[in-house]
């Protein structure tokens, strides 16, 4: 069972942290009807979807690790209770993310779904943040950032995500933590795709609603 509360956890650093994780916070609210309808249209919102598995060589070979990203842009849906948080941001978004890890050695897989709640891009490449929904390694609440590049002239796409060799924080005694990840925060796209693939829709940050 130890094990496999860090299956997810897939560099050998990293893995030894676990014990010492911080929960992210809780999902946001889902979008009301009245804010939905506040967001102004746009001629284009950004999205990106896909799926793929990687190739990652901080596990064995064997190990079989996928990510799928179903991503759209909801600007302004997401209210919370801060100064100039009354409409929420303009990457808000929705969505599903779902992260798969096997093992063959543990004859165990890791699975974690999760919500969106953040997306922007910037070219061939998406952030997207989601808030776990349910898994079977502990990982309830917990906010997880992954980030897609869509390859372009016969270049793979890639995929990078929020733990594994990311986001270890050193405190001045020497312990270390996994800190929460914010809104879309993810590390640049790291790894190759060597199975499917992920496609990007661009699009430039949508104006803040009227009053």
């Amino acid at each position: 069972m130890k094990n496999r509360r860090r299956a997810l956890v897939l560099a050998g650093t990293a893995a030894a942290l676990v014990a010492t994780l911080i929960a992210a916070a809780p999902a946001p609210a889902a979008p009301t009807a009245s804010t939905a309808s506040a967001a102004p249209a746009a001629s284009k919102l950004a999205a990106g979807h896909g799926g793929g598995t990687v190739a990652y060589s901080y596990v064995p070979k064997e190990h079989d690790i996928r990510f799928t990203v179903d991503a759209d842009a909801a600007p302004w849906s997401r209210p919370f209770p801060a100064p100039g948080g009354e409409q929420g941001m303009p990457v808000d978004a929705r969505g599903k993310v779902t992260v798969y890890h096997a093992m063959p050695e543990e004859n165990f897989t890791a699975v974690a779904e999760a919500e969106v709640d953040c997306l922007v891009t910037g070219g061939r490449t998406a952030t997207v943040t989601a808030v776990v929904t349910s898994s079977n390694v502990g990982w309830e609440g917990k906010r997880i950032g992954i980030s897609v590049q869509d390859g372009e002239r016969g270049a793979p796409d890639r995929v990078g995500f929020s733990w594994g060799i990311a986001n270890v924080d050193v405190q001045p005694d020497g312990s270390v933590s996994e800190p929460r990840v914010g809104t879309c925060m993810a590390p640049a796209p790291f790894t190759e795709v060597t199975k499917g693939g992920f496609k990007v829709t661009p699009a430039p940050l949508a104006p803040r609603p009227k009053p």
